[in-house]
């Protein structure tokens, strides 16, 4: 027993300890900053209380838009990804020959970084659509990004074919784990495919939609680097997201007393959402 314990510590202690520096060590170090006036270059940091947070409430305009169309693209991203995951995932589970290399096809672009899909999307949006537009007579293909509605439509689709793949290995998981017995006592009892789908299939799928909504709710709020590279905040920062907002801020106007104390507020912001989301996702399965 003595023994199994101390194995246990010897495999634990140095992801703890690892966690701890990368992560917890750095978190108060930023929730210490946000009450500084720290530049990020000088080693001087006067304490200036809750200055830097009654400034981003009170003043900062620009923070609260982003925070805004943070949030409407999150609610949209959210949908477009699990449902199309979803959809998928049914695709993916019939009986096909195809199956196997459909999967590694939808997944694969999870595989891209982020920067890369942003310059490859933005090449499409601005040289594909406006070559097709113009060609086929179509006008709201052309000029792409640079408006605030096809800026947020082009990240969308962009976050939206990035991540169904992953989504689609979780609901994948999900489907294979339910007793085909179900199904087939569903079938000779006369239920339709409809009818299985919704009785069935989607109750038993809760716990996966639970881990989905969450995932794709906090990277959604999170996303930074396709941001950066497809519209990098354009036009006149309508399309910048919380996290390009807080990087610029810092990293542009060498404000990092401000730009923690965002952080700090977007950190609180988004923990509190996405526990909300747990608890009714999960109040919603003990229904089931």
């Amino acid at each position: 027993m003595k023994g199994s314990k101390l194995w246990f510590g010897v495999f634990v202690f140095p992801i703890l300890l690892t966690f701890l520096i990368v992560v917890i060590v750095p978190m108060i170090m930023g929730i210490y900053y946000s009450f500084t006036d720290w530049n990020g270059i000088l080693n001087n940091a006067d304490w200036v209380g809750m200055s830097n947070y009654l400034e981003v409430l009170r003043e900062d305009k620009e923070f609260l838009d982003s925070f805004i169309f943070t949030g409407k693209f999150a609610m949209v991203s959210v949908i477009l990804i699990n449902l199309i995951g979803f959809s998928l995932a049914l695709l993916v589970t019939r009986n096909s020959r195809l199956n196997n290399a459909l999967r590694s096809i939808f997944f694969m672009p999870n595989l891209i970084g982020g920067l890369i899909l942003g310059f490859v999307w933005q090449f499409i949006f601005t040289k594909a659509f406006d070559s097709l537009g113009g060609k086929l007579g179509l006008s709201f293909l052309e000029g792409w990004l640079s408006t605030t509605t096809t800026g947020f439509w082009g990240l969308a689709i962009l976050m939206s074919w990035q991540m169904s793949g992953y989504m689609m290995v979780i609901y994948v998981a999900a489907l294979q784990s339910i007793p085909e017995s179900l199904k087939e006592a569903a079938k000779i009892d006369g239920a339709n495919a409809w009818e299985r789908l919704k009785n069935i299939t989607i109750p038993l799928v809760a716990p996966a939609f639970t881990i989905g909504l969450f995932l794709t709710l906090s990277n959604s709020f999170k996303l930074f680097d396709q941001n950066l590279a497809l519209t990098n905040g354009a036009p006149f920062n309508s399309t910048q997201m919380l996290a390009l907002n807080i990087y610029k801020t810092a990293f542009t106007f060498n404000r990092f007393g401000l730009a923690q104390a965002k952080a700090v507020i977007f950190l609180i912001s988004v923990a509190a959402i996405t526990m909300t989301q747990i608890y009714f996702s999960k109040k919603r399965e003990v229904e089931m």
